[in-house]
């Protein structure tokens, strides 16, 4: 073979003259001769093997010239051929590889082999892939038929086939084929042509899909060998670089690529390459649009999740990308150090310079919890709650982290938001610390603690060191001394004292050694014992005599002796600091010394540690409150979040964790299905899915969880509760009946439990009852007996509780046809509950009260004839209560007593209980609410069943002919509005006509009582009994809803009370019944309004909440809106949060009615910004903040503008000037807003000399100027300008545009051109389709006109467009100056119901 096969750089190449014994194709068979030569093709292989591509090249090649025309199966058929020559390629050559004696000219011949099949494979298969790319697409555009069918077909069939072609290139260039080559270089363009099909089949849009994962798995591979084998690192790391840069959907697929390629094929050096081209890139350039950042950023994510352990060398190279510009990548950074951290960094093996490292990537992430951007602050969040959950967080960062993330709840990001909930969660769920208590209660075992630590270190530090004295020192002070004690022991003495000096020597115990002996004589001269140190010496002599030590003692004499003393004193001190050398420590000492730092050592780490816990817990709680409050949020995912949160820390016990679980239980009345089920399923999951070995300790644990919820449970949260109870009895379970069991179990006192708990028993079974009515029902003996039998006084609670229970079985009955359920007057129920009633009213319980509220209203619910049961309880109450009046000289006479227990009465000179009186007054008044309430319900709707039966009855017995005609008179009727109109309309007025003239009838008992009521309301300086003054006013007003005569009668007295009274609940429980007046009785409520709204600024908090919260109620439903709504908006700025909260959400709701608050704005401003009232300008800018936010329309905006411009010519102190302007600077001002300022210039130009008008009208401009067109930032300059000059200089300094247009037209007129406010552009009187009507106050209104000059000054009068005819101070009560009716109200024909 004389010729050799270059790869080509095009297609084109090969039919060009090439150089020297370079192969050239010869002849390009035409697309019709195609199928021929395949077939011979097709032979050869059969008959030579894949050589036979060195005869028959032209024709595959004939193929790739001809692609566009020729057909699908020509491709086809080739490509299986090709893949056929390369497999038995691969077949062939191990061989030939692994054999020596190979000529040249077979080596070659198998070179040109591998090169011609390898590229025409390769090309074939890109030519497919750009086929099969263009086919999809026509498949996703078509709309089906017989093509797009076809079509998906082929697709199918290229993707089994494409798998094939790389599994056969991959088996070819496994093999060591660069033998083949010359000193085993393989030529570049080789490489490049199998690489840019790879490349090109990853191109592919649906590569990442599931269903692709062979065929990306195979490219992976195949890729992997040539990176390994083929010298293809440089390359590949640079085209990933530009596929991710163009296709993001390749991240993934990438990240896994370069992931098999570092581990299974041991190229790590491909990450660093691949990282690095990330890191060079500039922030400029990755905030270009198009620059792959999004791909980079997903890559770098999925690569440290894969690799995190490798990207440690090259993580400085991506740390830079933290201060550039690009957010995303800051995201990928974080997200990479998390992953770092998480499983690489983590535990407690780590050297020291690797705890370096993992600190500092823990402040990198800390400073961008602080990010610019929300989306890298909520990432960084999001790092850290993988962090905590995997426990990889050190317990030095827990605080701190903590700190952070409690701070982002106040982010302005929901996301940001919802991530931290999340790390709080995460951080409750795994803390080191004990969550169960609370900061107050680690407060004292800290203090006791901390005192603890601070008594062993004044114990160890008062240990000072005893101080050294040299041995030479003492040597000299004890040397005269003990000269004098050698010189008398040398002397001779008598026999006697010879013997006893030597029985005291015989005493001493004798040394061991002269060494020992050495150390015992020192210890004589240190303690002053000459005498036996001198005599010992002596005798160590006899003892030792080859010692060096006593060896001078030879001749004993004066001189010796001491010499010896003197070397065995001073060489003490060496040789014994020589001994501590040498030899260990004391033990005794050590050990003390030890143990007193190790017990240091543990009270500090104990001391540590209960702080660390008391910091928790301090966080922990101010998370628990700051989340409570999301949980009303109007954003849904972040309330999912918190209840969320709410659910994990009350599994985890935390301290204070179930305020959010009953705080978010009102959240099951939400309108967002997404809520409601999140706050059900919490329930179901912290209360309803007990945990036990046995269904009745199931039970048991279900019954216990429940009964905590609702101890000390207000209504509002026990009526909540029964929405999920109610669901929980109603799905089916085996749980329920043992549930039940074990609920009458603790009600009837089988278990011992407490009064608390029994009450949640019977309150859980009327839940119950609203599920299954039978749970009551078939028990109600056993309710009577237990909680209204004869210890019924003792737990009015009890009893309370269980007619709440026994009205729930009411509840479920009341809507099925027919006639009502309802028990004879002679049931036990009844004897008892008028048994308790009537001796609770002669008892001082603070509990009857509220018992006999539901005991009432039980009776009217099922009792037959409820009012007779009810006339005869009143009797004989009021019986009990008269026997109980003592003569005036029997009673006691104590002043105190006099003063709080008993009222006198002027005639009689009796004297009754006034706690006994109120409770009577208040039974009166229950009653004749709930009569009223039978009246028009029960009695209403049994009227209205009746006539329907009759209706039906007389319906049946007429023939088909009146039938007919009484079709046709219906039908008309219904054309006219009038069906049932008649009807309906007799029953109501029949109801009416009986509480106007039958219910407070002389005859009627409820009228004996009414005369006392006014007398007790109207005399509170004789009537001052708290108790009896709050009762007899609460059933005054429930007399008042009888009937129209008796609210009209008792109206001015109701008010007086309102506004005289000196007991905040007394004024407050006035608030509540007129606000249920109003609803009945809008017309007679109408003109005293205004007092209702003077309570607003009541100085009591509690008064102003109530306030508050009726008037919210009645502005929504009943009032019409008017200027008295300014003392809503004060209570913006109340110093109760509570009532702001409540007066924010009574603008929230006012906001969604059309145009409410725009109507008002200016008539607010004018009021707040009164003189005589006195408000603050931060307080004035705080109300107007809020108020200017709900207007969002433009043509709403544009129109304020002129309206409070207007204003400042009735404006007439600086500071009114000042809250105009702030004003107009909240507005969120618009191009036609800015026109109307200019237009109204006139206006408010002369008072731009004070600072607080100019400043918010230059702020004005600020606003205005950003993002604006060049033309209009023109005018704003301009505009800006002439502000300024009027500031500087004074507006008659200034000459305006508007005179310098009049000088022209005038031809130039000396005279002075008098101003004049101009008109309203023509047209604008006109109302238009879709535009608010101006009212006609608005043209009459003086603060809206410029006024005019007159002759004669006077005073001008600001008056308002909303303002009430009658005077604005407190109503005096006198008949005379009683509010009239003027605006009548009709009344309609539907029965105006009424509220409980």
């Amino acid at each position: 073979m004389s010729w050799d096969f270059f790869v080509p750089v095009c297609v084109g190449d090969l039919v060009k003259t090439g150089g020297i014994n370079q192969y050239v194709v010869q002849d390009v068979v035409s697309p019709k001769q195609l199928p021929s030569c395949l077939s011979k093709l097709k032979a050869a292989l059969r008959s030579q093997g894949p050589l036979c591509i060195l005869e028959h090249f032209d024709t595959g090649y004939s193929v790739l010239q001809h692609c566009n025309s020729v057909a699908l199966g020509v491709k086809e058929d080739t490509l299986e051929l090709l893949v056929q020559v390369v497999s038995g390629l691969a077949s062939s050559l191990p061989a030939l590889l692994v054999s020596i004696s190979v000529s040249a000219a077979e080596r070659k011949e198998k070179l040109n082999t591998v090169k011609m099949s390898v590229y025409l494979l390769c090309k074939l298969t890109e030519i497919l892939e750009s086929d099969s790319c263009r086919q999809s697409i026509v498949t996703a555009t078509g709309k089906g038929g017989k093509k797009g069918k076809a079509v998906g077909e082929g697709l199918l069939q290229w993707d089994s086939e494409r798998e094939r072609v790389l599994q056969a290139l991959i088996q070819l260039l496994q093999l060591d084929i660069r033998s083949l080559w010359n000193l085993s270089l393989v030529e570049e363009e080789f490489v490049s042509c199998v690489t840019c099909c790879c490349y090109k089949l990853l191109e592919n849009p649906t590569i990442s899909h599931v269903k692709s994962k062979p065929t990306r798995d195979s490219i992976i591979h195949l890729l992997g060998v040539l990176i390994k084998k083929y010298n293809h690192l440089l390359g590949a790391s640079v085209k990933v670089i530009q596929l991710l840069q163009h296709f993001d959907q390749l991240s993934s697929v990438l990240a896994q690529a370069v992931t098999v390629w570092s581990s299974e094929y041991g190229v790590r050096a491909i990450i660093g390459e691949v990282i690095r081209e990330i890191g060079q890139r500039s922030s400029e350039e990755l905030a270009r649009e198009g620059s792959g950042v999004k791909a980079f950023s997903s890559f770098l994510s999925e690569l440290g999740a894969l690799v995190p352990e490798l990207m440690i060398p090259n993580i400085s190279v991506l740390i830079t990308h933290l201060e550039g510009e690009s957010h995303t990548m800051r995201v990928a950074v974080c997200e990479v150090l998390g992953e770092i951290l998480v499983r690489v960094l983590s535990g407690d093996g780590l050297d020291e310079s690797v705890k370096a490292d993992r600190d500092r990537f823990f402040d990198t992430l800390q400073e961008h919890l602080h990010d610019t951007h929300s989306h890298v602050r909520a990432r960084v969040l999001q790092v850290y709650t993988r962090i905590v959950n995997s426990k990889a967080l050190p317990l030095s960062k827990y605080s701190e982290v903590m700190e952070l993330a409690v701070g982002r709840l106040m982010d302005k990001s929901i996301n940001v938001v919802k991530s931290a909930i999340q790390l709080l969660a995460a951080f409750i769920a795994h803390n080191p610390y004990s969550c169960k208590l609370s900061s107050a209660d680690l407060k004292k075992p800290l203090e006791k603690e901390t005192a603890k630590l601070q008594e062993i270190k004044e114990k160890v530090e008062g240990k000072a060191p005893v101080a050294v004295i040299k041995a030479s020192e003492l040597w000299a002070a004890m040397e005269p001394e003990l000269l004098v004690t050698v010189m008398t022991e040398l002397e001779p003495t008598s026999e006697a004292e010879q013997e006893e000096d030597n029985r005291d020597v015989e005493e001493e115990e004798e040394a061991e050694d002269d060494r020992a002996t050495a150390v015992k004589i020192a210890q004589y001269l240190r303690v002053n014992k000459y005498r036996n140190a001198v005599r010992l010496c002596i005798r160590a002599y006899c003892c030792f005599p080859e010692s060096e030590m006593f060896a001078s003692l030879s001749t004993i004499t004066t001189d010796t002796l001491m010499y010896t003393l003197a070397l065995i004193f001073k060489g003490s001190d060496e040789d014994a600091s020589e001994l501590s050398q040498n030899l260990p420590p004391t033990p005794q000492k050590e050990g003390e010394k030890g143990g007193e730092e190790g017990e240091l050592k543990k009270q500090e780490m104990l001391v540590q540690y209960l702080r660390d816990t008391e910091t928790f817990a301090l966080q922990v709680e101010r998370a628990i409150s700051v989340i409570n409050s999301m949980l009303y949020w109007k954003t849904t995912s972040v309330v999912q979040e918190a209840v969320q949160f709410c659910v994990t820390v009350c599994e985890f016990s935390v301290a204070n964790s179930i305020s959010g679980v009953r705080r978010m239980l009102p959240l099951v009345w939400s309108t967002d299905a997404a809520i409601k089920d999140a706050v059900v399923q919490a329930y179901k999951r912290l209360y309803l899915n007990p945990h036990g070995d046995t269904i009745r300790m199931k039970a048991h644990t279900l019954v216990d969880s429940l009964s905590e919820l609702m101890v000390d449970a207000s209504l509002g949260t026990i009526q909540c509760l029964e929405e999920i109870v109610q669901e929980f009895f109603g799905s089916a379970s085996n749980l329920q009946s043992t549930v039940v069991q074990v609920l009458w179990e603790r009600f009837t006192g089988k278990r011992e439990t407490s009064g608390l708990h029994r009450r949640a028993a019977v309150l859980l079974l009327g839940m119950a009852a609203r599920a299954e009515r039978e749970v009551v029902l078939s028990n109600l003996d056993t309710l009577c007996s237990v909680a209204l039998g004869e210890k019924v006084t003792e737990d009015f609670l009890l009893a309370r509780d269980a007619a709440l229970t026994i009205c729930s079985i009411t509840d479920q009955v009341r809507h099925i046809k027919g006639a009502r359920f309802r028990l004879p007057q002679e049931h036990q129920l009844f004897t008892c509950l008028t048994q308790a009633l009537a001796e609770g009213v002669v008892m001082e319980d603070p509990y009857w009260q509220s018992f006999m509220e539901q005991a009432v209203r039980l009776i009217y619910f099922l009792a037959e004839s409820p009012d007779q049961l009810c006339s005869r309880l009143l009797q004989r109450s009021a019986r009990l209560v008269l026997d109980q009046i003592v003569e005036g000289g029997e009673v006691n006479k104590d002043v105190s007593q006099m003063q709080d227990g008993s009222q006198e009465s002027n005639e009689q000179g009796e004297q009754v209980n006034c706690v006994y009186l109120a409770q009577l007054l208040a039974l009166c008044g229950c009653v004749a609410f709930w009569q009223v309430s039978h009246l028009e319900r029960s009695v209403s709707a049994e009227l209205r069943r009746r006539r329907g039966e009759t209706e039906e009855r007389e319906e049946k017995e007429k023939g088909p002919s009146s039938k007919a005609k009484a079709a046709n008179e219906s039908a008309m009727e219904e054309e006219l509005g009038l069906m049932g109109a008649s009807a309906e309309d007799t029953e109501a007025e029949l109801i009416r006509k009986i509480c106007e003239t039958e219910l407070l009838d002389e005859e009627n008992l409820l009228c004996v009582f009414l005369p006392l009521l006014v007398r007790v309301c109207s005399s509170p300086g004789h009537y001052s009994h708290p108790q009896l003054t709050t009762a007899a006013c609460l059933a005054l007003s429930q007399y008042m809803m009888i009937s129209p005569s008796a609210c009209e009668e008792n109206i001015r007295l109701m008010f007086t009370v309102l506004e005289r009274s000196a007991l905040p609940v007394v004024r407050a429980n006035a608030i509540i019944a007129l606000g249920d007046l109003t609803v009945r009785f809008p017309n007679i409520l109408e003109p005293w309004t205004q007092n209702l709204y003077a309570r607003l600024s009541d100085e009591v908090p509690s008064v102003r909440q109530t306030a508050v919260t009726v008037l919210t109620q009645l502005v929504l439903d009943v009032l019409k809106v008017k200027g008295q709504i300014s003392e809503v908006a004060v209570l913006l700025i109340d110093p109760e949060t509570h009532i702001t909260s409540l007066a924010l959400n009574f603008f929230n709701e006012l906001a969604a009615k059309d145009n409410a608050i725009y109507n008002l704005l200016p008539d607010i401003i004018s009021r707040l910004s009164d003189p005589e009232r006195g408000m603050t300008s931060e307080d004035f800018n705080t109300i107007m903040k809020q108020l200017f936010s709900y207007i969002t329309k433009e043509r709403q905006t544009e129109s304020l503008v002129e309206k409070l411009c207007q204003r400042f010519r009735t404006a007439k102190t600086e500071r009114q000037w000042c809250d105009l302007a702030m004003s107009l600077s909240l507005l969120s001002m618009c191009e036609r807003g800015f026109k109307r300022l200019q237009e109204c210039w006139e206006c408010y130009s002369d008072k731009l000399t004070e600072p607080g008008v100019y400043q918010p009208l230059l702020s004005i401009t600020a606003k205005l100027r950003r993002g604006a067109k060049l033309q209009f930032k023109a005018q704003v300059d301009e505009f800006e300008k002439r502000l300024t000059a009027v500031h500087t200089r004074g507006l008659e300094n200034v000459e305006s545009p508007e005179m310098d247009e009049e000088n022209q037209n005038e031809g130039g007129s000396s005279e002075k051109t008098v101003m004049q406010t101009p008109l309203p552009a023509r047209g604008r009187i006109r109302s238009k389709r879709g535009q608010t009507k101006p009212s006609a106050s608005c043209h009459s209104n003086d603060s809206f006109v410029t006024p005019q000059k007159s002759r004669k000054s006077k005073k001008p009068v600001i008056t308002f467009s909303s303002d009430e005819e009658e005077d604005e101070d407190d109503a005096v009560m006198e008949e005379s100056e009683t509010p009239k009716v003027t605006t009548p109200i009709s009344r309609s024909s539907r029965r105006t119901r009424l509220r409980n």
